[in-house]
């Protein structure tokens, strides 16, 4: 089993994780309300790092969105943190992705829409994190547009591929998976587009749990390619050194291609034989 196969655990781990703590550390600053406080008010006489009651006065501006957790220091420091590397992460499991399904069958449009839109979701993800929505709202919602729309359709075209490339019953439990999770990743972002723009307290404060929802989704889907990168060998990565370009094989080379070429006489491979005469005149 290759090595490549700890990326994709690794991911969902590593981000997971590191968003619950960047929630932790805002809700110890008091920078937003709990997950389980449902009570909102139009104002509050302190503002929420200041209080100091057991009882917190909460406005929308504290609604725990994964945004807003990581919008203030020093929590925004670990969410940019999380959010650089996650994308980068996210730009090389889909590399490795795309590579492994042209070597090991062939490229195809899926193929090459699922590397654009995961690459669009990591540059989004790049600009939600390093683009706070408190200082840069206009930039921060930019990212969120991007990284949002095109992760969820990045799940649509792996699911369809995983379909396309099944041979075997795993091939088929893998895709059944998949599947699963990209009907609830899509069902969350609805609900939590939808609610996210009532004026609701209690609709803005579901937006945010079903935004939590569709992220560790999205992350549990991305953890999911440990299936296909566990057979990431030397030959898939001489896919990406020939620019994307061969595959259609089982790491068949160019030499194969040359041997199979070779002259038939009678249904017999001829055989060359040189003379010293003909060697010197080569």
């Amino acid at each position: 089993m290759s090595l490549w196969v700890i990326l994709p655990v690794s991911l969902p781990v590593f981000v997971i994780s590191g968003i619950w703590v960047v929630y932790a550390m805002a809700l110890y600053n008091q920078h937003v309300c709990p997950v389980n406080n449902w009570l909102y008010n139009q104002s509050c006489e302190l503002p929420l790092h200041l209080q100091t009651d057991p009882v917190l006065c909460c406005t929308l501006d504290n609604v725990p969105l994964i945004s807003k957790c990581g919008a203030l220091p020093p929590e925004s420091c670990l969410f940019s943190l999380i959010c650089s590397t996650g994308s980068f992460m996210v730009m090389l499991i889909g590399l490795l992705r795309y590579a492994h399904v042209i070597d090991k069958h062939q490229n195809c449009v899926l193929n090459t829409a699922g590397l654009s839109t995961g690459w669009m979701c990591a540059a989004g993800l790049i600009m939600v994190g390093n683009f706070q929505v408190d200082y840069a709202k206009v930039l921060h919602y930019v990212g969120a547009g991007v990284a949002f729309p095109t992760s969820m359709l990045f799940v649509c075209l792996q699911s369809a591929l995983s379909y396309r490339l099944a041979r075997t019953h795993t091939d088929y439990h893998v895709a059944h998976m998949r599947l699963a999770l990209t009907l609830l990743a899509f069902v969350s972002l609805v609900l939590s587009g939808v609610f996210f723009v009532q004026e609701s307290f209690v609709l803005q404060h579901a937006s945010a749990i079903f935004e939590w929802i569709f992220a560790i989704i999205i992350m549990v889907f991305y953890g999911s390619f440990v299936f296909e990168l566990g057979g990431v060998s030397s030959d898939t990565l001489m896919v990406l050194a020939r620019g994307g370009g061969g595959g259609g094989g089982k790491g068949d080379s160019g030499l194969s291609v040359i041997e199979n070429k070779t002259p038939m006489l009678h249904g017999e491979p001829m055989r060359f034989q040189l003379s010293p005469e003909g060697v010197a005149i080569l």
